[in-house]
């Protein structure tokens, strides 16, 4: 690779994590706090418990949050990009399992291709890594 398509590589990589990171922190925080919209732990903790996660909904919504606010931190700070992939894949195969499965494929009739595709995403991202643009390393 040259080095004008190294640093656009870094570029590229960057812009993925902070949308997918920023995203997730969202997620996380609507689940935690009822930011941006969301039920908080309550609402979703009810939720949850309607979909058949009895007793403890509200246990798994703050599991769910947490899991969501720290992948998307650690996307966005661009370190321990496995154990992010790890907590999305887990929290995304939850919800195709619980939610999107007995809707298909398709996300326009509230299917899972839209998990599907922040699965593969958060394992590229583990897989290629967060590139030159980090805030700091772990040794």
């Amino acid at each position: 690779m040259g080095m004008a398509h190294a640093g656009l590589a870094d570029i590229g990589l960057l812009v993925v994590r902070l949308v997918m990171g920023l995203t997730f922190i969202g997620h996380g925080t609507q689940k935690l706090f009822g930011w941006f919209g969301g039920a908080g732990i309550s609402g979703t903790g009810q939720w949850l418990e309607s979909l058949g996660f009895r007793p403890g909904g509200r246990i798994w919504a703050v599991v769910a949050g947490t899991l969501e606010f720290l992948a998307g931190a650690m996307l966005c700070v661009g370190i321990l990009l496995p154990v992010a992939a790890v907590f999305i894949i887990v929290v995304m195969l939850d919800a195709i399992i619980t939610v999107h499965w007995r809707n298909g494929y398709w996300v326009d009739r509230g299917g899972f291709e839209y998990n599907v595709m922040l699965m593969a995403t958060a394992f590229a991202l583990a897989c290629v890594g967060p590139g030159n643009y980090v805030l700091f390393t772990l040794p």
